[in-house]
């Protein structure tokens, strides 16, 4: 389970990403290792108005919700695997802080630090762990836990397919993000699908195939006034208005900008 205090006997610094952080890694990372955390359960039930839509028509992203507190709330999605697969990033010791910065402005819209135990995959190379690691390794996570103004709690399946179907930001498309997880859990292990992500995503498949055997526009073509492109180390990448929700500063890379998960 999670913890907000950092972990006082561990001298490397880990961070845990369970959404786009698999496969949008953060900056200056020297290992890259598969596993899970135990506990919770991944769900797309937090808003993004800052990467996968915007303040007036916001996208849904995953979050974390610890295992005990979704039992007791009605999902639809009514079975979740006992394991959260992901991925565990070791960040090199002289940018830590310089990490921990760019974390915080790509996870800033409604996610909170935590820490929690991860559990590397079996077939993991051990000289890629810590020195002399026994059990699992203490990683820094973004949650969007249910006291933040973004969490959304519990949702239709095709309601929510169909938004994330219609859904634009910044950072693209909220569609991508969704089969851009499906894609990277699938190829993490022979376990590490993840059923809610799954079924999403072929929701959002059959609406795309409505919508085009319907000869309906694609709803996302529509420009947003309020969204300026720019271009970033050669790609063109959009980014919000200053006058928006909040401000961010201008990416050093592409993948700056996207969130995290927020814990990806």
């Amino acid at each position: 389970m999670s913890a907000q205090e950092p972990p006082s006997k561990q001298d490397e610094f880990w961070i845990f990403g369970y959404g786009s952080l698999i496969w949008k890694p953060p900056p200056h990372f020297d290992r890259r290792i598969p596993g899970w955390v135990e506990g919770y359960v991944r769900r797309f039930w937090q808003v993004s108005e800052d990467h996968r839509g915007t303040p007036s028509a916001p996208g849904r992203v995953v979050t974390l919700i610890e295992r005990s507190y979704w039992a007791s709330l009605a999902d639809r999605h009514d079975s979740a695997p006992a394991k959260v697969w992901g991925v565990a990033y070791r960040i090199k010791a002289d940018r830590v802080a310089e990490v921990k910065e760019y974390l915080d402005i790509r996870e800033i819209n409604g996610y909170t630090i935590h820490w929690t135990p991860f559990h590397p995959a079996s077939d993991v190379d051990p000289a890629l762990l810590p020195p002399a690691q026994k059990g699992p390794i203490q990683t820094l996570v973004y949650i969007g836990t249910p006291d933040n103004a973004q969490f959304t709690g519990p949702q239709d399946p095709q309601e929510l397919s169909e938004h994330i179907y219609r859904s634009k930001g910044p950072s693209g498309l909220n569609r991508d993000y969704l089969w851009g997880l499906e894609k990277a859990l699938d190829e993490l292990s022979p376990e590490s699908s993840d059923e809610h992500v799954k079924d999403l995503s072929n929701r959002v498949r059959a609406v795309a195939a409505r919508y085009k055997s319907e000869g309906k526009a694609d709803p996302t073509d529509e420009t947003d006034a309020a969204t300026e492109v720019i271009e970033v180390n050669g790609t063109t990448e959009a980014t919000h208005d200053e006058h928006h929700h909040h401000q961010f500063r201008r990416a050093g890379s592409v993948d700056e900008q996207e969130e995290t998960e927020k814990t990806s």
